[in-house]
């Protein structure tokens, strides 16, 4: 099989999975072009990809559910390509775990500087493994409140040791956070610390995610004691962190 990075186009429309496909090809990429979620599906066991592009409006199917479904079992990249520019849809298709959200039309080479954004946070081994899959290493490690956060081999275990799986661009902001405790780091910070100079400015994009770490990490999100808003300035990680 090709070692070249594999990236799954979804999307129900044959002439933009022509375009991608062929554009994506030319780049190195090996492609599968796919046209319902369910055929992504069931492709993911015996050939998940690097990355998904997934549209929103397949006929007939949820494209949130279809991200949820994705997230919850795998750890590819995700980066939504669809049509639907409303704000409240780029919330929630983050809310669900993408790692970005592009609408059409797009430039091509916008498209292919994102992707290439999202597949530089994500590491080879876990590129195509199933969440439930176990993470190697435990070198490096930052201890905070019970949990151990191992940026290298990109892994974050609770109290009792038992993984808990992030996203690329959750781990990138607690990585983020964990390096600088007890300071206050703004949106723009964040923003480029986790999705770097092809982030757009979209500064919901840190709320969702701090949101959704929240839910993962707190006993009680609506509450946060770990990280904590400060008003008009951004979030600030509590608890201190050592190395272990």
């Amino acid at each position: 099989m090709s070692s070249a990075p594999h990236i799954a186009i979804v999307d129900d429309e044959v002439d933009i999975t022509t375009l991608l496909a062929n554009y994506l090809q030319g780049h190195g990429y090996r492609i599968t072009p796919l046209h319902s979620g369910r055929a992504l599906m069931e492709l993911m066991p015996t050939d998940a990809p690097a990355l998904v592009l997934l549209d929103l409006g397949l006929p007939g199917e949820d494209g949130f559910t279809i991200a949820r479904q994705l997230r919850e079992h795998w750890r590819c990249g995700l980066v939504i390509v669809t049509g639907r520019g409303d704000a409240v849809d780029k919330v929630v298709g983050l809310e669900v775990g993408a790692d970005d959200y592009v609408t059409k039309p797009f430039d091509l080479r916008e498209l292919l500087a994102r992707i290439k954004a999202v597949l530089r946070r994500i590491a080879p081994a876990e590129a195509s493994a199933p969440a439930s899959a176990p993470a190697p290493g435990t070198r490096n490690r930052l201890l905070f409140a019970g949990w151990q956060l191992d940026p290298s081999a990109r892994q974050l275990l609770d109290a009792q040791g038992q993984e808990v799986a992030l996203t690329s661009g959750e781990f990138d902001l607690l990585c983020a956070f964990a390096q600088h405790p007890g300071r206050v780091l703004s949106r723009d910070f964040l923003l480029e610390h986790t999705r770097g100079r092809e982030a757009a400015p979209f500064d919901r994009t840190i709320d969702v995610q701090v949101g959704r770490l929240r839910k993962k990490l707190e006993p009680d999100a609506e509450h946060p004691q770990l990280i904590k808003s400060v008003r008009a300035a951004g979030y600030i990680l509590v608890p201190p962190v050592t190395q272990g």
